[in-house]
């Protein structure tokens, strides 16, 4: 049994847990096997895990602060596959980056205004793809902004908008 600290988000039309990098291991096959149990797969139902038995529901974004001058963060999205055993890095999820600007700034690992209202940008080091994306973050007071009235096709609530 381990525990590893992590957030489950909704980004977009996907949700899954939002792990700093620093609560994981750095050998890759190691930290594979822990997203593999964290997430139940193997299992199409992953019932063992917090995974929701579908590819959208079968996402890990791992975080950290960024070294680069260039970015805040640093984002690597991991694809745990549901009926295999298999953690993909390859690919890029939009709808999961739209969660690690939000994480980042309630984790602290990117400074926010504490008053007022308005948007925070979050730089962001995509580490599958190699590229830099700005998202930009809604605010209130301090704390990221939840709710509004954003609509996004797929997704039952509105909430507030993320650019990216």
């Amino acid at each position: 049994m381990f525990n590893i600290p992590c957030v489950l988000m909704r980004g977009g039309t996907s949700k899954g847990p939002v792990i700093l990098a620093s609560d994981l291991p750095t050998d890759v096959q190691e930290r594979d096997a822990v997203l593999l149990s964290l997430m139940g797969a193997g299992h199409e139902l992953e019932i063992d895990g917090i995974g929701g038995g579908s590819s959208q529901t079968s996402k890990v974004a791992i975080v950290s602060r960024s070294e680069s001058p260039d970015a805040d963060i640093d984002y690597l999205f991991a694809q745990v596959m549901v009926k295999e055993r298999r953690v993909d890095t390859t690919p890029n999820c939009g709808n999961m980056l739209c969660a690690v600007g939000p994480f980042a700034i309630s984790a602290g690992l990117v400074a926010a205004p504490i008053e007022g209202c308005g948007w925070t940008t979050v730089r962001i080091w995509q580490a599958n793809i190699g590229k830099v994306i700005v998202s930009h973050v809604q605010m209130k007071d301090g704390e990221v902004l939840e709710e509004g009235d954003f609509e996004l096709d797929g997704v039952t609530f509105p909430a507030a908008e993320i650019k990216l």
